[in-house]
């Protein structure tokens, strides 16, 4: 068989198997699959929320004192290097370099995370607010009572 031959055969294996499948959140919970209820709404648990929020800003606090802890010393490092003539001490100045061009974007991605996610949570509490308050007032309210 040829490989050309071969190719068609595996390709028309392949795509006879392929059917869709739509994800979807878990209807129930603890993410078992099935299950009555409306598991498909978007549902905000602030706890769990504040607690990524809370986790991203430990981890920008500690990346701005950890994350240029090396700093001084791999300053002296490539200095003493460079002064003894060895190439090494401009490519370990370099590498501080981009070491600390990295450390900089991940503190600022942490902080746009707890950020994020801190407004995140008080515009959903505002909306939901507002929500509420449109509902009470509207005559739909009269008629579930």
């Amino acid at each position: 068989m040829s490989f050309d031959e071969e190719w068609s055969a595996a390709r028309a294996t392949a795509a006879a198997g392929v059917t869709m499948r739509l994800d979807q959140v878990p209807t129930d919970p603890g993410g078992g699959g099935s299950g009555g209820g409306g598991g498909g709404d978007l549902e905000l648990d602030q706890d769990h929320i504040g607690a990524i929020g809370s986790e991203a800003y430990k981890l920008h606090t500690r990346l701005q004192s950890d994350g240029k802890h090396a700093a001084t010393a791999t300053a002296e490092a490539a200095g003493g290097l460079t002064k003894e003539g060895f190439a090494s001490g401009a490519a370990l100045l370099k590498v501080n370099s981009v070491w600390e061009s990295q450390v900089k974007t991940l503190v600022a991605a942490c902080a746009n995370i707890s950020n994020g996610l801190n407004y995140s949570l008080a515009s959903h509490a505002k909306d939901e607010q507002q929500l509420q308050a449109d509902f009470t007032a509207s005559a739909i309210d009269e008629y579930l009572k």
